[in-house]
C-alpha cells in the first residue's frame, strides 16, 4: 500500500460542533472505512473505501495550510474510523502547518499519529482498547438508552486510577428525544460528566 495516500471522502473548513472545542475554527479530513458500523451513524457514507477518492498528503497538507490561512484553529482527522489506517506519515507532514492536530476515534484500532488532542468515542458493541483510552484527551459517549448510560460508568470506573483523567462528555443521539433526557439527568446528577450537543446541526453549517 502506498503510505503517501490515503481514501479522503472529504476535506473541509468549519466549526468543531462537538466537545471541549466545540464553537472553534477548524479544518476536517474525513478519512473513507469504518467496520465499527454504528447503526446511528450520521456519515455512514464514509463506510466504504472503494468508491472513494485516495489523494496525496501532500495535496492534504496543502488544504490545511489554505485552511490556517484563512482562520483555522487546528485540525481534525476524522471518518470513518480514521485509526483504520496508518497516519504516522499523515501527521508527520500536517506538522508542517504548524496547526494543532486532533483525532476523533472510537479507540478499536492501535494509536497512530502523533496528537495534540484525542477525542475518543467508544462504543459499546466495540469496547476501545485500554492505550486510547489512556492516551485521549476526552471521552464523548453517545446516547440513545439506559444501556449507555452503563456504558458510560464502565467508563468512569476504568478511567478513576488515571494520573490525567480525560474530560467527559455524554452527547444524545441526534433527534432521540430519549437520549436528551437521559443525557441532561445524568449530567446533572454526575458532576464529573459534561453534556455535549451537534451544535453544527443546530446551526446548519456543515
Amino acid at each position: 500500500m502506498n503510505k503517501l495516500i490515503l481514501p479522503i471522502v472529504e476535506t473541509f473548513h468549519s466549526l468543531q460542533g462537538e466537545g471541549a472545542h466545540t464553537g472553534r475554527s477548524a479544518f476536517f479530513i474525513r478519512l473513507a472505512g469504518c467496520s465499527v458500523a454504528c447503526s446511528w451513524c450520521d456519515t455512514k457514507y464514509s463506510w466504504p473505501i472503494s468508491t472513494k477518492s485516495w489523494r496525496s498528503l501532500d495535496n492534504i497538507v496543502y488544504e490545511a495550510i489554505v485552511a490556517q490561512q484563512e482562520g483555522a484553529a487546528f485540525i481534525v482527522i476524522t471518518g470513518g474510523e480514521p485509526l483504520h489506517h496508518s497516519l504516522k506519515d499523515l501527521c508527520h507532514r500536517l506538522a508542517y502547518s504548524k496547526l494543532p492536530i486532533h483525532l476523533e476515534t472510537s479507540g478499536v484500532d492501535p494509536l497512530t499519529g502523533k496528537f495534540d488532542w484525542i477525542t475518543l468515542s467508544p462504543k459499546r458493541h466495540k469496547p476501545p482498547k485500554l492505550e486510547i483510552l489512556r492516551a485521549c484527551n476526552e471521552v464523548k459517549v453517545i446516547i440513545h438508552e439506559t444501556t449507555d448510560l452503563l456504558f458510560a460508568n464502565s467508563i468512569t470506573r476504568l478511567t478513576n486510577d488515571f494520573v490525567s483523567p480525560p474530560l467527559l462528555y455524554l452527547q444524545p443521539g441526534w433527534d432521540n428525544i430519549g437520549g436528551y433526557k437521559l443525557a441532561v439527568d445524568f449530567v446533572r446528577r454526575n458532576p464529573n460528566w459534561h453534556l455535549s450537543l451537534q451544535t453544527h446541526k443546530w446551526l446548519g453549517v456543515r
